[in-house]
């Protein structure tokens, strides 16, 4: 039997997490997915990880969480991401000593699955270390486990770093799905050596917002150049974007993926 997993692009805010809530047990029913997983870097008002609305994902059904650049903005994310059974991981291509890990491995049942979060260099602030490196690093380390797939978090900014890592990886992960611009392309693909692959997920975030965030405070900073608070709406219709993909454990290689494209009232 193949392996079924789904996964949210970047969740953000409390219309985010309800929309996760309301959805998921209609998605469930539907493809019966072995593994839910969500980007959780910006469910606490669009920004950062909290204990209490990472449990109200958990609560709602979503098994597993990867982050990205804003995994420590808040100070909570700490202590869940030292706790040994945390279902969070953060970029593995932080520096070394940062709290937590950027890979994990789990069992569904008889089968092993590796997931695997890395973070993108390109437009991004941060001095992070190579993903393309740390992505080989990871793969020996693990290389003796009987391992039924390999899923990869990309969290990257430029669409040009996202395909040359797909490629670079390609045949040897079952998946690697783009997240961070919030914007999903529509390139959603099994490549060559058997990879699932999208460039960018996309957010579940409001609608009528500018990449999940109230347009208006971001419409007046582009006009005056006067940085403005992001506030998060909380309510109206929420875009969900996910991917749906199949691994055949054996070769571990995909051999299904489909776009999820849904809107919720909130």
């Amino acid at each position: 039997m193949n392996l079924k997993i789904l996964f949210f692009g970047d969740v953000s805010g409390r219309i985010g997490r309800s929309a996760v809530v309301k959805i998921l047990p209609t998605l469930k029913k539907k493809l019966d997915p072995d593994l839910v997983i969500a980007n959780a870097e910006n469910i606490a008002h669009g920004v950062g990880i909290t204990t209490k609305t990472l449990q109200e994902l958990a609560d709602a059904g979503v098994d597993f969480f990867t982050s990205g650049d804003h995994a420590f903005d808040k100070k909570e994310a700490i202590g869940i991401l030292e706790d040994k059974n945390s279902l969070l991981i953060r970029p593995a291509n932080y520096p070394p000593g940062v709290p937590g890990v950027g890979a994990k491995l789990f069992e569904i049942g008889t089968k092993k699955v590796l997931v695997i979060n890395l973070i993108g260099r390109v437009f991004l602030k941060n001095q992070y270390d190579c993903p393309f490196r740390k992505a080989d690093e990871i793969l020996d380390e693990f290389k003796n486990e009987n391992l039924s797939a390999v899923i990869v978090d990309f969290h990257a900014e430029a669409t040009s770093e996202k395909n040359g890592l797909a490629r670079y990886l390609d045949g040897r992960v079952s998946a690697i799905l783009g997240t961070h611009t919030h914007v999903g392309t529509d390139d959603w693909q099994i490549l060559d050596g058997g990879t699932a692959f999208v460039t960018d997920i996309g957010m579940v975030g409001a609608k009528d917002s500018i990449l999940g965030v109230d347009k208006k405070g971001i419409l007046k900073t582009f006009l005056t150049q006067i940085s403005e608070v992001h506030e998060i709406p909380e309510e109206g219709i929420c875009s969900v974007n996910a991917i749906y993909f199949e691994v055949n454990p054996k070769t571990r290689k995909a051999v299904k993926i489909k776009k999820i494209k849904e809107e919720v009232k909130i």
